[in-house]
């Protein structure tokens, strides 16, 4: 059978972290799940090329403050993508519902508005079970995931003629 993609340009990233800078910004709220989501996200940019004094811890009260401090980080022009890391757990109340919404809609909006990429690791599941087995257990590390998905979204886009923060840096 013939390949589909037989002659298609196909732009994808690769997984070398090596000269991109990080920004993570992790919410302290639930901090036994979310420590274990930044150790996964550190120890995947590192395994990746990314060089320590390239990646920038930001630890935040919650994830409602994630949109918030990465628009202030955005800002700065130091970095080629910012991933957020939280933990929210469903309870009796509609809070966890418009934390949720917000945290996603404010990142969002922030990665079309600026062009660099803006990963969404905040877990939201329904119990503290589900929390542990999607911060290292069971289901692997969102963490982990998602800065493997920061790495090859800063390659997409520098294929694509990004202006990141880094292409800038290098122009002045």
């Amino acid at each position: 059978m013939p390949d589909p993609l037989d002659g298609v340009r196909v732009i994808e990233g690769d997984l070398d972290a090596k000269g991109a800078r990080f920004a993570i910004l992790v919410s302290r709220f639930n901090s036994f799940i979310t420590d274990r989501l930044l150790g996964g996200a550190v120890e995947t940019l590192r395994r990746l090329g990314a060089n320590a004094a390239d990646i920038t811890v930001v630890k935040v009260p919650g994830a409602w403050e994630l949109p918030q401090t990465a628009s202030r980080m955005l800002e700065t022009d130091n970095y080629d993508a910012v991933i957020a890391l939280g933990c929210l757990m469903k309870g009796d109340t509609i809070h966890f519902d418009l934390i949720a919404s917000e945290a996603a809609k404010g990142l969002s909006a922030l990665g079309h508005k600026t062009g660099i990429p803006v990963l969404f690791g905040v877990l939201t599941t329904n119990d503290l079970e589900q929390a542990v087995h999607r911060a290292g257990a069971k289901y692997g590390n969102k963490g982990a995931e998602v800065a493997q998905a920061a790495v090859e979204q800063v390659r997409v886009y520098a294929a694509l003629g990004n202006k990141s923060t880094s292409s800038r840096r290098r122009k002045k």
